[in-house]
């Protein structure tokens, strides 16, 4: 090995250690592409973390029932629409802080957090409600054989009645991430899925005096090990290290400040809204097929997730810096860092995609070697593994838009995708022309591909460049 490569080798183990330790906070200058490692890394190591979650709680619940696994399914197409208002209100505080922290206006990022704090308390406690007495009308509602809503109804029970935690832990990461405290985010989901990988045996198979409690033991685990990780996050901003440090005199209500979060989360909670209702449908019309087909199809969407999760911490990096840089009026480094991190995400998919090409039955079978869930995973991972370039271009400049608080534009774009194409498509193929569940993944592809093309040329029109927060 020569001396540039032994060189080159621990300058990046350098970054990488400043980059999780979060000891660079500059963004608005500098090399953008350092700027992109410091921040995407993190972010990175942070969605891995959440994805590493889901394939844990799938690896155990595999082994309890094929009801099991589709009660999973049917409960997070539905719980998407709670991640869909975390996200929408987390895409706000992203912007918002970011913009003020552009702006070297601290405080501004303090009242900003304090106020996305309290709405997603609010929604947090009316959802959880709904979801604690109606758990098992929405099982059924989403297609749920009667023995699937006898045995799954208590986890549904505690993954929407316990909501406030994913809804917290969502706001609090996207408020450290606007600040650049991108280290902070990934540490807090290292300790909630750390604990989550401990206690989900203990709680779905029993332990000692733990009973068995089945896959509503899997919703207990998750409730326990993000809400201990919400408790840490709000330990660090009273009492932490991160750019972001609140106090008692910052916990009052700002009317101005939260209706400037609610109109920028409208467009966003409008646009996950718009994309996460569409999977519900999608898993409406997967539950046609049966209950191996539609564990098929949710092995593989968690499966798809472990490799998107480090796509969009490579997304929420560019919308960061182009919040921070907007904010320290550099728009064209801001327009830069977006196509500078899609180049990369496109390296990263496109080595996925092949992967996916290869081995799906292989990487299917290790959740589940039941030959129709195999079957039907291993088609979906193929199929949807095709637009994987698309994606990568698609995600970065979406949640580049979102960074820049312009969350409309987006909106637009996924309304006429998903509802206007996705959906329609998905039904006919898979329905009226027979094409089962192949057309349902047909369609996922084919209009992820047109939302990338759509974003990208409406992002070099550059009107996100003038947007106010």
């Amino acid at each position: 090995m020569t001396n540039s490569n032994t060189s080159s080798i621990k300058k990046f183990f350098s970054y990488f250690w400043i980059a999780v330790t979060g000891k660079e906070t500059e963004f608005t200058s500098g090399s953008i592409r350092k700027a992109i490692f410091m921040l995407s890394i993190p972010m990175i190591l942070e969605m891995l973390m959440e994805s590493i979650f889901a394939l844990v709680d799938i690896a155990y619940v595999s082994r309890v029932s094929v009801n099991a696994v589709a009660t999973i399914g049917l409960t997070e197409s539905v719980i998407t629409l709670i991640y869909a208002l975390a996200i929408g209100l987390s895409m706000a505080a992203t912007a918002v802080v970011a913009r003020r922290i552009g702006e070297k206006d601290v405080a501004g990022a303090r009242v900003a957090a304090v106020q996305a704090i309290g709405l997603g308390v609010v929604v947090s406690i009316v959802l959880g409600v709904v979801g604690i007495l109606y758990a098992k009308d929405i099982l059924a509602l989403m297609g749920g054989e009667p023995d699937l809503v006898a045995e799954g109804y208590g986890y549904t029970q505690f993954l929407i009645g316990g909501n406030i935690t994913i809804m917290l832990l969502f706001l609090i990461n996207a408020i450290f991430r606007g600040a650049g405290d991108a280290s902070i985010a990934m540490w807090t989901l290292v300790l909630s899925n750390g604990l989550n990988i401990i206690l989900d045996p203990i709680f779905i198979f029993g332990l000692g005096p733990i009973p068995e409690y089945g896959v509503m033991g899997a919703g207990i685990a998750t409730n326990i090990g993000r809400g201990t990780a919400v408790l840490f996050q709000l330990g660090i901003l009273f009492f932490g290290w991160g750019k972001i440090r609140l106090a008692l005199k910052d916990l009052v209500v700002n009317l101005q400040v939260m209706y400037n979060l609610v109109k920028v989360s409208l467009g966003g909670i409008a646009q996950f809204l718009i994309g996460t209702s569409s999977w519900v449908f999608l898993m409406r019309i997967m539950s046609e097929f049966g209950s191996e087909v539609l564990a098929g199809y949710t092995i593989a969407i968690r499966v798809i997730m472990f490799t998107l999760m480090p796509s969009w911490g490579m997304s929420n990096a560019a919308a960061t810096l182009v919040g921070q840089n907007l904010g320290a009026q550099q728009p064209e480094r801001a327009e830069i860092s977006v196509w500078k991190t899609g180049k990369y995400n496109a390296y990263f998919m496109g080595l996925v995609s092949l992967v996916y090409l290869l081995f799906a039955k292989t990487i299917i079978s290790w959740f589940n070697d039941t030959p129709d869930v195999v079957e039907s995973g291993s088609l979906c991972l193929q199929v949807i593994a095709v637009g994987y370039v698309f994606y990568a271009y698609g995600m970065v400049v979406i949640q580049a838009f979102n960074g820049a608080g312009d969350t409309k534009t987006p909106t637009k774009i996924n309304f006429f995708s998903f509802w206007m194409f996705q959906l329609p498509l998905a039904y006919i193929a898979a329905l009226v022309l027979d094409f089962g569940a192949m057309g349902v993944f047909i369609a996922i592809t084919a209009a992820e591909v047109l939302l990338a093309v759509m974003a990208m040329i409406w992002f070099k029109k550059g009107n996100w460049k003038q947007v106010q927060v």
